[in-house]
């Protein structure tokens, strides 16, 4: 059409930050607001401020509020395989980005509907159901598309800068989540559910706009159509593959513990002493400790610690995944023996959570940024999303372990099968084993690494060559045709 601007289908040829990524950066930032502020208080709101049909309250158990916290943490991570299919084979990253953001602004919009029964007509529970599956849809399906979106804005001349943008679009994640954090649950206390859930769902509609707003800066890798599958199960593709699927496994044991900040150390911090400075700190506040400490350990890992290690050994994102999971183990622990305290009476200091936290972000940061950038540059050209769709499904294993848990040592009484310090010390457990077995597997690991632009130069080179024997070829036929 005359007029319209045509987007880029290649990284621009430059060695400076691509034009694009402040406003996908921008759009993180929001769009994680609204997720971790939602998610903040939705274990607190499920224990203490669910109503009946009724409007009265009819909070859940614990462990019943834990298997749904992490039967949607599930979800959301589930859903980006499709997503990423998806964009992958038939859409582009921005079209599944823009489209699935729509509904999840209406998951929001359900989400604060969820305390007015007597105006919808709708059990409370329904209307959770209803909203957790929509933010679940629309979350879940973009997540791959945004992060490999980052990684599709540079090529050959750039790259270079994409460990530093990975670092920094974490950073953006953070910010949005430490103060989401720390408001939504004062809002929660003073103005009720409606209002708690309903800021969120704001940030997630300027979320959305900001990402629009960018759209003619941004490189539009097109979808590859039916040769996506081709690639995916191509030698090459499925070598991919199988490299990483064993590695995503272990990964899932660190998310369900990891994931447990939001749940099972919420419960606890609610019997412990959260005086600090003579104000109370909130359960649900504690999470922000998370990603404070993230924004300030993200340059102190870049710059101080990683350099360091280098000076005794090769610091390779394998060996940077297995000290965080191995740091994950002492993280648990420590709220496991806080949990043995609080069962003998006593009422530890939340102080304790802050050095939980100290250990579990670290853990985090050698564990998380490192898997999302090391997928990506795993991942052939044509499967950057369906990889990321891969490394998500980690998440979602982790917390469906979590949720299984939960649902099994729930008794028809109301009571539990393990007792709180049986059940931090069986997670602890199993994150022991899974960082050792991971050692192990990482001794046999061989992958190869593919970056944007290279491959398309490849792909054009193939094009071209193909070309120039078909151009042969005819000058051949000629040549015969008129000798004869």
């Amino acid at each position: 059409m005359a007029g319209q601007k045509k987007h880029a289908t290649a990284p621009y040829d430059i060695e400076t930050m691509p034009p694009g990524i402040p406003y996908i950066v921008g759009n993180e930032a929001a769009e994680r607001f609204s997720y971790y502020g939602m998610k903040a208080i939705l274990t607190v709101f499920m224990t203490s401020f669910l109503l009946n049909l009724q409007g009265e309250v009819a909070p859940m158990t614990k462990e019943e509020a834990r298997e749904w916290l992490h039967g949607f943490g599930s979800a959301v991570y589930f859903f980006p395989i499709f997503g990423a299919i998806l964009s992958d084979w038939l859409f582009g990253k921005y079209r599944i980005i823009i489209s699935l953001s729509i509904v999840y602004c209406f998951g929001h919009v359900a989400m604060a509907l969820v305390d007015l029964p007597q105006a919808t007509g709708v059990h409370p529970r329904t209307m959770l159901f209803i909203a957790l599956a929509l933010i679940a849809v629309g979350s879940g399906g973009i997540k791959p598309c945004v992060s490999s979106h980052v990684g599709d804005q540079f090529g050959k001349r750039n790259h270079h800068l994409l460990p530093r943008v990975f670092q920094w679009f974490y950073f953006s994640i953070n910010f949005g989540s430490a103060i989401s954090t720390l408001l939504i649950p004062v809002l929660l206390t003073q103005f009720g559910p409606s209002v708690a859930f309903g800021v969120p769902g704001v940030l997630m509609a300027i979320a959305t706009f900001a990402f629009w707003m960018g759209r003619h800066k941004y490189a539009h890798i097109p979808p590859a159509g039916t040769s996506f599958f081709r690639e995916t199960f191509s030698k090459t593709g499925l070598l991919a593959i199988l490299n990483l699927i064993p590695l995503y496994f272990f990964i899932a044991m660190f998310w369900a513990l990891f994931d447990q900040t939001a749940s099972a150390w919420v419960i606890q911090a609610q019997s412990m002493n959260r005086l600090v400075g003579g104000w109370e700190v909130q359960p649900s506040q504690l999470q922000a400790i998370n990603p404070v400490l993230v924004m300030i350990f993200i340059p102190l890992f870049s710059y101080v610690i990683y350099p360091m290690m280098g000076k005794f050994f090769t610091v390779t994102p394998l060996r940077k995944i297995a000290i965080g999971l191995f740091l994950t183990v002492p993280a648990f622990a420590l709220p496991a023996w806080l949990e043995m305290r609080i069962a003998a009476g006593e009422t530890p200091h939340i102080i304790w959570h802050f050095w939980a936290y100290v250990l579990i972000t670290a853990a985090e940061i050698m564990v998380s940024i490192t898997s999302l950038e090391f997928s990506y540059t795993q991942a052939p050209k044509r499967m950057k999303s369906f990889i990321m769709g891969l490394y998500l499904l980690s998440v979602s294993l982790g917390n469906f372990f979590v949720a299984g848990v939960n649902h099994y040592i729930q008794n028809e009484d109301g009571t539990s099968k393990l007792t709180e310090v049986q059940y931090y010390q069986f997670f602890t457990v199993c994150m022991l084993v899974t960082a050792v077995l991971f050692v192990i597997f990482a001794q046999f690991y061989r992958g190869k690494t593919y970056i944007q632009d290279e491959e398309l130069a490849m792909e054009a080179e193939h094009r071209l060559d193909d070309y120039q024997d078909d151009v042969i070829d005819k000058q051949v036929d000629e040549e015969g045709t008129t000798g004869t």
